[in-house]
């Protein structure tokens, strides 16, 4: 008798010896793994289901919170996530939805938002018996009325606008339109989620997409403020420099001739040809530079490297090819010189490239989290500024900076720029040319550029899309040049 006791006490004991361990295991070993695992509806679902913190603008607009829901709500979820502004900052707050996970700030900013970092894990363990709130908020770099500004002046037209304070990188407005609202990607009823979701992946648009740092295009004549400031910083361009005055050039390479925007005879000094927009001349000078320090020239403006960003996704813009390969083809370099061919930047980096003539030549590294605190406001980080790329010498930059308000007053832009109260501007416009000669026109319009000229508060890269007979008709000074002179008319005022 006692022996059996004994054995079924070694046999009892063995379970146990086994339950402890199977528990240990998948309480604690594996408890991260279980956790991600997107099969795990409990922990996903306990997850989803907290209070969240908020994201707050410079100007201190709540733009993303989350709200107790009442007991009779029907929800089974206890909080609603709200973005107040609906779609003026999906593309900077992004979602936080049940059926389609986390994008943009909801995603990066996670442990913050959800009171997940060490030192909020650390400033709880105060409250542990008063169950205090633990979330966190995001305090970003983007003003409101600069961003309302901005969405207002691109009214219905498809395109971009990016403001940013050249001197720190900060994002000050980033808007694009299409947009979505993201109120309708975390609403708690599955079929609207669903049909909204299905919309908006169906777009040919791509809404969903941050098209403003996350698509690139080409950017017609405002790439010839790299070709310009490469040419000085090299030697083979000088004020004094004299082009003739052509209709049409061809290049080395091939048959095909280059010619100026409208076919126009166009051509005089560096002051001339840069104010008109004269396409032969930047072409010559590319050709002249050559590709190695073509290419070289612009590597230095971040070309074919990813802008290191605090938002997820971003494009990197490229020039279209390595210096090889154009060394085969002194043609495609060419017409790479004036921003044709594979040329291809986000409208952030044209941003950028403005603000880097306004800094002196340094280009700041972009960012929109300023500084993300605790519940009770301590500061859990804060962004320093630093500068990204040393894109020309100062004495270019300020060169190119006499070049830029030449469009502004007496060139391209000179119809459309004209700043409220006289406050001077130094811009570019661009014209890019999408279809192939002989065929029904397509171009996208752009304008980028720095204000006051003198001492810059603001850059400012406008983008339309050539989607339609309206947009490709027009150019960059008179289609982007009046939303750039209402977005920067609106913005001055408000900037310390």
């Amino acid at each position: 008798m006692n022996q059996r006791i004994r054995r079924l006490t070694v046999a009892l004991s063995a379970l146990f010896a086994i339950l402890f361990v199977q528990l240990t295991t998948w309480q604690v070993v594996k408890q991260e793994e279980l956790t991600a695992n997107p099969n795990n509806m409990h922990a996903l679902y306990s997850q989803f289901d907290k209070p969240r913190g908020t994201i707050v603008t410079a100007d201190g607009q709540v733009i993303a919170s989350s709200t107790k829901l009442p007991v009779d709500s029907n929800s089974k979820f206890d909080y609603q996530r709200t973005y107040p502004y609906g779609d003026l900052f999906a593309n900077i707050t992004g979602y936080y939805s049940w059926g389609y996970g986390r994008t943009q700030l909801e995603r990066t900013q996670n442990d913050v938002l959800a009171g997940k970092t060490a030192q909020q894990q650390l400033e709880a363990t105060g409250d542990l018996f008063t169950a205090g709130d633990v979330t966190g908020s995001v305090h970003v770099t983007i003003d409101s009325r600069i961003q309302a500004a901005a969405k207002k002046a691109l009214g219905n037209k498809e395109g971009s606008v990016v403001v940013t304070d050249p001197r720190t990188g900060a994002v000050l407005a980033m808007y694009s339109n299409p947009a979505f609202d993201p109120n309708l990607l975390v609403s708690h009823d599955s079929n609207v989620v669903s049909e909204t979701a299905t919309a908006l992946q169906n777009d040919p648009r791509k809404p969903l997409l941050a098209n403003a740092y996350q698509e690139r295009y080409m950017p017609g004549s405002t790439m010839k403020v790299v070709t310009t400031a490469v040419g000085f910083d090299t030697g083979f361009l000088t004020l004094e420099r004299i082009f003739k005055d052509e209709r049409t050039w061809t290049p080395p390479n091939t048959k095909k001739p280059i010619r100026n925007y409208g076919k126009k005879v166009c051509g005089g000094d560096m002051a001339e040809v840069f104010r008109r927009s004269c396409n032969i001349p930047f072409a010559q000078v590319a050709v002249e530079i050559g590709p190695d320090l073509m290419v070289n020239g612009a590597n230095r403006f971040g070309f074919d490297e990813r802008v290191p960003f605090d938002l997820p996704g971003a494009a990197a813009s490229t020039f279209g090819g390595l210096a090889k390969d154009f060394s085969d083809s002194l043609a495609l370099l060419a017409i790479h010189g004036f921003g044709q061919g594979e040329v291809q930047v986000t409208p952030l980096h044209m941003a950028l490239i403005a603000g880097s003539v306004a800094n002196g030549g340094r280009m700041m590294q972009p960012y929109v989290v300023q500084e993300t605190r605790t519940s009770s406001g301590a500061a859990i980080k804060t962004t320093t500024p630093q500068a990204w790329k040393t894109t020309m010498a100062p004495t270019t930059a300020a060169t190119l900076t006499e070049l830029m308000k030449g469009v502004a007053t007496n060139g391209t832009a000179s119809c459309c720029i004209a700043l409220r109260n006289g406050i001077s501007v130094a811009v570019k416009t661009g014209t890019a040319q999408l279809n192939p000669e002989g065929q029904r026109q397509r171009s996208h319009a752009w304008i980028m550029g720095f204000a006051p000229a003198e001492s810059p508060k603001l850059a400012i890269s406008v983008f339309i899309k050539g989607v339609n007979d309206e947009v490709s008709a027009s150019t960059g000074g008179r289609l982007a040049g009046p939303i750039a002179k209402q977005v920067l008319d609106a913005s001055l005022p408000v900037m310390p």
